[in-house]
């Protein structure tokens, strides 16, 4: 342990499975760099591993961890003597850890790899079953399940760090332990250090999505340059938690503050009661201030005791679903490819009605180039060249033949300017649902393997204790801005005030907006509402919309329920984890006085 360092250095170097494979060879050029910590998965990816280890049972990890990281950089990694923490583990850390044994040993490295178990609640499904407990949309739990895994937190990374491991790997932890755990080891703070845990979870948030958080998705993406070589986020973090976000010199990319925010607020939905295993997160008075060109520092995070129950999520098969994809171009491309849709499904019932077959579970037609996803707010409707794409989902696979095959009779029989197909038959695939349920911290037995040495890393919740030292979350002072009634008013988009970013949780979706400046932030704190965002997204959410306020940074945070089709794996749409719902909402047409546009200057008074 090293509880005197006054700051720890890490880098986020993979943000998903699939991430980039330039990232770990860049942070290795990072003067100082003590972890590199990599996060693998996501629901989705869940249900991919499910299926891998379905097939074959020495799968369910993330092979690229091993393939494409670790094998070619494992030299540097070690011979600079930096730590590493993945959860690519996923459904299977042994393999996982056993596959990376295999590689060191060939390059003749002795690596010292500690695997986290216990998340793997398959075992305890048939009791958890019995015992009635059901998923937090009130249903049974599956009585077949495919996985169910517990989102444990940072305590075993802490402890396989403190016992000397060089690599930990994990199974399902959530995202921002695995930069958690490696300060709660460096910096010795309590397990019931509320504060500093939910300062080093928002650390581990804010790079766990890789260069997201370094102009990545960033609203104002023409000001991001070098999307090729854009630069993955470095911390560095202090005993206190507060950090400062850079990335690695000489790289593309772009350190703002709006960024920041905006990852901040990713997929968080309430900034006041966000609840991680280790602590419940209050993130409504953080800062981010700009400290230089390519750095910003971010600050003020406050926790509360830790939650007594684990979020999970269990997955399972739910028949098949066929997604088809048709280019359709010429005049009147829209109406031609909506009539060519209905001409394909309505043959395929026919015909599978005479097969004996019932109808499809579910459809989904989608205009690709026009606009369907934006509803009544769509401008393209003389587009000449879209893509028409049908899912459809039904409980058996050969129903599903039916329209594959029927699919490429419209390149002669339907609209003219058509392409049928771009690769031939699509393949039917299994439909892998999700969904989550709390389980007890009591019922999930964690533990520790280094080499010989397992140990009890169960996290037993306590009685909570005072912070040892008080951390500053002072809200940042709003400056009151004087907005005349009788200004005139000018038309303007959302875009115009606030930068955004959405993202998933599920089937709900988490819209954050952020003030471009204190005038914007005076105006849509009293202005946009709730009722509004629900009013623009009425096309596709069916459930409420709540709103949360966060002065620290500026900004709005809006929570859809039920605005995702499902969600994942479990929805037709082809935006199923809502990541363009954001950009949907800065298109939100607005009118509002002249003098919210502009930003105050020093010179303007308060």
């Amino acid at each position: 342990m090293s509880a005197a360092a006054q700051r720890v250095r890490i880098g986020g170097a993979c943000g998903f499975w699939g991430d980039s494979a330039m990232a770990t060879p860049q942070l290795l050029q990072v003067p100082g760099l003590q972890y590199l910590v990599y996060d693998y998965l996501a629901e989705t990816t869940m249900a991919i591993l499910a299926k891998a280890r379905a097939k074959d049972p020495a799968l369910g990890y993330a092979t690229d961890f091993v393939q494409a990281v670790m094998t070619p950089h494992l030299q540097a990694i070690h011979e600079r003597g930096i730590k590493v923490i993945a959860n690519a583990g996923g459904l299977n850390p042994e393999g996982c850890r056993d596959a990376l044994l295999q590689v060191a040993e060939q390059q003749g490295i002795a690596l010292r790899v500690a695997v986290l178990t216990g998340d793997d609640l398959m075992p305890q499904m048939p009791a958890l079953h019995a015992q009635g407990l059901r998923t937090t949309t009130d249903t049974p739990l599956p009585e077949r399940p495919l996985s169910a895994n517990a989102y444990v937190g940072a305590r075993g990374i802490a402890q396989a760090l403190g016992a000397g491991a060089d690599v930990v790997i994990t199974g399902r932890c959530v995202d921002s332990a695995v930069v958690l755990g490696a300060l709660v080891h460096e910096f010795g703070w309590s397990w019931q250090d509320w504060d500093r845990l939910s300062a080093g979870t928002l650390a581990g948030h804010l790079i766990e999505c890789g260069a997201q958080a370094t102009g990545g998705l960033f609203t104002d993406w023409q000001d991001v340059p070098d999307w090729a070589n854009i630069g993955y986020p470095v911390i560095d973090v202090a005993p206190d938690g507060s950090l400062v976000l850079s990335k690695p010199e000489g790289t593309g990319g772009l350190i703002h503050p709006g960024a920041v925010a905006e990852q901040i607020l990713y997929e968080v939905g309430d900034p006041a009661n966000y609840l991680m295993p280790d602590v419940c997160c209050d993130w409504r008075h953080v800062q981010v201030e700009r400290t230089g060109m390519d750095t910003v520092q971010v600050s003020g995070a406050r926790g509360l005791p830790a939650p007594t129950h684990y979020k999970a999520n269990a997955t399972w098969q739910d028949g098949y679903q066929l997604q088809l994809m048709l280019a359709i171009r010429g005049i009147d491309a829209p109406l031609k490819a909506e009539r060519t849709a209905q001409a394909l499904l309505t043959r395929s019932r026919t015909l599978m009605a005479t097969q004996g077959f019932g109808d499809d579970s579910e459809t989904c037609v989608e205009l690709l180039g026009g606009e369907s996803h934006y509803g009544p707010h769509a401008q393209a409707h003389t587009a000449r060249e879209v893509v028409l794409r049908i899912a459809v989902r039904h409980a058996q696979a050969k129903a599903l033949a039916v329209l594959q095959r029927e699919c490429a009779s419209s390149g002669t029989s339907m609209a003219p300017g058509t392409r049928s197909s771009f690769s031939g038959r699509a393949d039917i695939q299994p439909v892998i649902k999700l969904c989550s349920f709390m389980v007890l911290k009591s019922q999930v037995h964690l533990q520790m393997q280094l080499g010989d040495d397992v140990q009890d890393a169960s996290d037993l919740t306590v009685s909570p204790v005072a912070n040892a030292i008080a951390v500053s979350s002072t809200a940042p002072a709003m400056p009151e801005t004087t907005i005349a009634s009788d200004e005139p008013l000018h038309d303007c988009r959302l875009i115009d005030l606030a930068w955004a970013r959405s993202g998933d949780k599920g089937d709900d979706e988490n819209i954050g907006v952020i003030a471009r400046h204190a005038r914007a932030w005076d105006w849509l704190r009293t202005q946009l509402q709730a009722h509004q965002v629900q009013a623009y997204f009425s096309h596709l959410v069916q459930g409420p919309v709540l709103r949360y306020e966060v002065p620290g940074l500026q900004a709005l945070n809006f929570v859809l329920h039920q605005a995702l089709g499902g969600g994942g794996v479990c929805s037709l749409r082809s935006d199923p984890l809502g990541k363009s719902f954001a950009q949907m909402l800065l298109d939100m047409p607005l009118r509002v006085p002249a003098s919210v546009l502009t930003a105050p200057t020093s010179g303007d008074p308060p």
